[in-house]
């Protein structure tokens, strides 16, 4: 059972919103009603995915819905973007920052970077030089950028040190940090403990809760993983110390509602989650 606490002041509480990676299959068929479904529940944010091919498309229907995408997923860091469900094609940084303009997203958040690439210092070293270099491109069309974590960050450590905490070290201060808590706690970490080590670069936590997969699913030995093989819960009924990585966190914008696999109707499990954060006072 997850413990309750005193509720913050509205300047310390993050907004709502909701991946839409959650709800890839509904918003593929109606994009507008699936978004009129999202702002019916009390969402007033949503976080874009394979957004650059539709810039327009998307801006047209969040503003029917009178939501706001403040930020967004899209490769920035590798040539292909692998997910447990196929690869998308990345396209130039510039291309994807002035879709996100044209969107009204503020921060462009890479969503992925293969195991490989975090289990040497020189791998790890370039995907900080990598989105480094990428954060004057991105102020040019008044944007940020920024990462979101799985759970293969924690599989190397470089003395005594996940190579997550590597990468931390060695990006500009300027990059947002945005911790799936789901998965750092797969990657086998205390979550409260590293969101208060992040600090103020944490500007957005993924809530999403479920039972930590036995061994971590992105090893390299491991078996062919797919996201429908995760036992993911609602928010408050799982392994994940929400609350606790809630408080922990110093000037979080964005609580970001998600599931890689929805336990049941993803409508019903997005507005369950949404409840559990709103009942709680851990929202605005």
């Amino acid at each position: 059972m997850h413990p309750t606490s005193k509720k913050k002041d509205d300047v310390a509480r993050p907004e709502a919103s909701v991946q839409l990676y959650s709800l890839a299959e509904q918003f593929s068929a109606d994009m507008n009603g699936s978004l009129e479904r999202l702002a019916a529940i009390g969402l007033r944010n949503v976080e874009a995915f394979d957004f650059v091919g539709r810039p327009k498309e998307i801006r047209t229907a969040l503003d029917a819905a009178g939501l706001a995408s403040p930020t967004g997923h899209a490769p920035l860091l590798s040539d292909e973007l692998w997910t447990p469900d196929g690869s998308i094609p990345t396209p130039k940084p510039e291309v994807v920052f002035e879709a996100a303009a044209t969107i009204g997203i503020r921060t462009v958040i890479d969503p992925f970077v293969p195991a490989q690439r975090w289990i040497t210092e020189d791998g790890v070293t370039d995907i900080a030089d990598r989105l480094n270099g990428l954060t004057e491109v991105a102020a040019s069309f008044g944007l940020t950028v920024g990462y979101h974590n799985h759970a293969q960050e924690f599989l190397a450590e470089f003395d005594g040190r996940p190579a997550y905490e590597r990468f931390l070290a060695l990006t500009d201060e300027r990059v947002a940090i945005e911790l799936d808590l789901f998965w750092a706690l797969t990657g086998g970490q205390d979550v409260p403990a590293l969101v208060a080590r992040i600090g103020e670069r944490l500007v957005a936590e993924h809530i999403k809760d479920g039972v930590v997969p036995p061994s971590n699913p992105f090893a390299p030995d491991a078996p062919a993983f797919a996201s429908s093989s995760l036992d993911q819960r609602r928010a408050g009924e799982g392994d994940v110390p929400l609350v606790e990585s809630l408080h922990a966190a110093t000037a979080l914008q964005y609580a970001v509602i998600e599931y890689d696999h929805a336990p049941g109707d993803v409508f019903e499990d997005i507005a369950a989650s949404y409840a559990f954060l709103k009942d709680g006072g851990y929202i605005r």
